[in-house]
């Protein structure tokens, strides 16, 4: 299996994107340096895409999957794309804060603490739907590590679509998200003209 082990505050500083979005509380102190030369258009659809890819934890053949189903489904295939990847399960955990990166939530996924209307997922690729019940397991809840994860990330705002009860661990997919309440700094629309090329 393919794993990402770039380093996140190396690949933020090259893809100009803020570490927060990602859930990390700390920036480098380097700054990037670049020639005086202006992108190219490819140059800069190809950084949207990365930035996406990078934002979300997915490598290029799945990502390449969710364009083919966002491309598929009704509506503006950008928009349906992250509407997909905000979809994810890992995400999803991430967003309810009930882990402090998406990586980390990854992690919690893999090692079976989560389920998903009763039933242990640990897929972190999973799409959930609207209903579904989200919940870490009752044995993992007094584990160290979550009572940790909700100090740290007990104060991040919880999207609309999300309904949670983070005492309980407990959470309920109201909605799908909608492409005004994903705050991701991603221009949709860059990495379908290079898919569409």
């Amino acid at each position: 299996m393919a794993v990402n082990r770039v380093p996140v505050l190396k690949r933020c500083r090259s893809l100009d994107l803020d570490p927060t979005f990602l859930g990390y509380d700390k920036r480098s102190k380097r700054k990037l340096i670049r020639s005086g030369r202006k992108m190219s258009e490819y140059a800069m659809q190809l950084r949207e895409k990365q930035k996406a890819k990078f934002i979300y934890g997915v490598l290029e053949k799945p990502f390449r999957n969710y364009y083919d189903r966002a491309d598929r489904m009704k509506g503006q295939t950008g928009e349906n794309l992250l509407v997909l990847l905000e979809r994810r399960l890992d995400n999803v955990i991430f967003r309810l804060g009930f882990a402090r990166t998406r990586r980390e939530a990854r992690q919690v996924v893999l090692h079976k603490f989560v389920t998903v209307n009763g039933k242990v997922v640990n897929i972190p690729s999973y799409l959930i739907k609207t209903g579904d019940v989200i919940e870490i397991k009752e044995a993992a809840r007094s584990m160290q590590r979550f009572k940790d994860i909700a100090e740290t990330a007990g104060g991040r705002l919880v999207p609309d679509w999300l309904d949670v009860d983070k005492a309980n661990y407990h959470a309920v997919i109201k909605e799908y998200p909608s492409r005004d309440v994903i705050d991701v700094p991603v221009d949709e629309l860059q990495i379908v003209e290079l898919y569409s090329k």
